[in-house]
């Protein structure tokens, strides 16, 4: 092991750099594709569902279609059925005689007024012997459809014939057969039922066929009877090929290369289609319409919302390019001002950056303070330690004892300099600072040193000089008075009054000779308290000498301070 573990985004560093690296793009684009994300699925469904709801309308007009055309063909079979039914009650109330022609004639007639039907009688050599077209008696000529009337003679039974042109009606007609014998049975004859082919027109009316649809009823040779399309011309072929001929439901078919839709339905009674068709193009017009109206407006809503996000990204951009204005300004530690925008969170960046802005000056201004108060700070613990080391040379002592007080000294303004140092903005408090130069000199009964006062705080230069002042008077204490025995105390009393801070030094139970304090010289703590204090903080110092020990009164006032003292109840 090699004592270093990879970070999980150190692992994937490579991976997400060329991600990054491909997925660069302005905050427009991002945009653009949450719109996209957000509008292209609901294009897509909406298509699905449109392309489900035109699938089930076509579903829903091809069955309206087949039952369309079913109903046609029963109407043209009830048609022919009735003609059949007429056919045969005429053969049957009347035996045939063609002797009584005249008689058939008045009967038939009579029967078939109103009903577009007209009665023909023909013999097999296609001669018709009656037709009700014609007034009775007239020349009438040959039959017109031969090869109808000889297959009906051949059957024997009923025919429909399929659609053809009359010469006696001069129009397009069709006739229904049925084969009939005489009493004699030497001659056969077909009772023939005829009607214009146009009397078919209403069954295959536009009225009753969907919008842009027609029909036509086509006979077995694939001759149109009748259409609702005047363009189909009547008993000409149907236009289009529907193959096989026998073939119904929905289908298609191409002609002259147009595509049509169409529905077919088989008549086996007559043997006869009824077509219904379409263009496809005219069919599918609605729902490619609705599909052109869906994609048209889902391209205007997809512009709209990406012109709208270009808009925002716009906003965006702008305000970001102001935040990076700002933010050049922040790291050059120059005023930033609030922006206003349109964007609330921009807004509240802004603000934040003028904040931070304006609380880097004001850092910047303390910083500035501090390292002008750190300079000056050391500038005077210079000028101090020289002090010290001048007067302690003056002072008849031996090395050793000038190494270990100057040692002891330069701890002591060392304990006073981490006190200013740890309540740099604070103030020091001076029963703090009093315990934590007196501590090294406390006895084993910490009773023979008591304290006694406010709570002052004092200002960085005012508690080192009066921390040097209490160590050279714990340190005479120790060497010459109340703490160089094993029964001397000492009190230490401070209060504030009349603006002045005054600090009571007292010893008491010193082993002192008053004789010899008069005559002694002056040492190292005594020039500190008489001159340092004086000099430095305008003090005044009065030396009592008691029987049992020495009393210092120092008075310090209070507009000679460079910081305001405050006292705490």
């Amino acid at each position: 092991m090699n004592g270093r573990l990879d970070k999980p985004s150190e692992q994937g560093a490579p991976w997400l750099a060329f991600l990054r690296s491909r997925l660069r793009r302005p905050l427009s684009f991002y945009l653009a594709a949450l719109l996209l994300v957000a509008i292209v699925p609901s294009f897509v469904f909406s298509m699905i569902i449109l392309k489900r709801s035109t699938d089930e309308q076509e579903r829903v007009i091809a069955a309206l279609l087949k039952g369309t055309t079913g109903a046609v063909t029963r109407v043209v079979e009830r048609e022919i059925d009735s003609m059949l039914t007429t056919l045969k009650v005429l053969s049957t109330a009347t035996p045939m005689d063609t002797r009584n022609l005249g008689q058939l004639y008045e009967r038939a007639s009579s029967a078939l007024a109103g009903t577009g039907s007209h009665l023909l009688v023909i013999d097999r050599g296609h001669n018709q012997l009656l037709n009700t077209r014609a007034p009775f008696g007239s020349a009438l000529g040959k039959a017109s459809d031969p090869a109808s009337i000889d297959l009906a003679f051949r059957n024997g039974g009923p025919l429909i014939s399929n659609v053809f042109f009359g010469r006696t009606a001069g129009k397009w007609v069709f006739n229904v057969y049925l084969p009939v014998t005489t009493p004699l049975g030497n001659n056969d004859y077909l009772l023939t039922l005829t009607q214009n082919a146009e009397n078919m027109s209403k069954a295959v009316s536009r009225d009753v066929l969907s919008p842009g649809w027609n029909a036509a009823l086509v006979d077995s040779a694939g001759n149109v009877i009748a259409s609702s399309d005047p363009s189909v011309a009547v008993g000409k072929p149907f236009f289009m090929s529907i193959v096989p001929s026998l073939r119904v439901g929905v289908g298609e078919a191409t002609h002259d290369g147009v595509a049509y839709r169409t529905v077919t339905e088989f008549s086996v009674l007559t043997g006869w289609k009824v077509i219904a068709w379409a263009r496809s193009a005219d069919v599918d017009a609605p729902a490619l319409w609705s599909y052109f109206w869906l994609s048209l407006g889902g391209i205007l809503f997809a512009g709209i919302a990406i012109a709208g996000s270009v808009t925002i990204a716009g906003l965006l951009t702008q305000g970001v390019k102001v935040l990076a204005q700002d933010a050049h300004l922040l790291g050059a530690g120059r005023p930033i001002a609030p922006r206003t925008h349109m964007i609330s969170e921009i807004e509240t960046v802004s603000t934040a950056l003028a904040e931070a802005a304006q609380a880097r000056r004001k850092a910047e201004n303390e910083i500035r303070f501090l390292m002008r108060e750190v300079a000056h700070r050391s500038k005077n613990q210079l000028t101090v330690i020289q002090s010290m080391l001048n007067q302690s040379l003056n002072v008849g002592e031996s090395r050793a004892d000038f190494a270990e007080a100057f040692r002891k000294r330069i701890a002591g303004l060392a304990r006073s300099t981490d006190l200013m140092i740890a309540n740099a903005t604070q103030g020091v408090d001076f029963q703090e600072l009093a315990q934590n130069q007196l501590q090294p000199f406390i006895p084993d009964d910490p009773q023979r040193v008591r304290l006694s006062g406010p709570s002052v705080r004092l200002d960085a230069q005012v508690s080192q000089t009066l921390g040097m002042a209490l160590h050279e008077l714990a340190t005479n204490a120790t060497k010459y008075g109340a703490l160089g025995n094993s029964r001397g105390t000492v009190d230490l009393t401070w209060s504030i009054a009349d603006g002045a801070f005054l600090l009571v030094w007292r010893e008491a139970g010193a082993d002192i000779d008053a004789e010899s304090v008069a005559t002694t010289r002056k040492g190292f703590g005594t020039i500190v308290l008489e001159r340092m204090l004086a000099m430095v903080l305008d003090a005044k110092l009065e030396r009592i000498m008691h029987a049992d020990g020495i009393e210092w009164r120092m008075t310090v006032p209070q507009g000679r301070l460079n910081a305001n003292l405050s006292v705490q109840s």
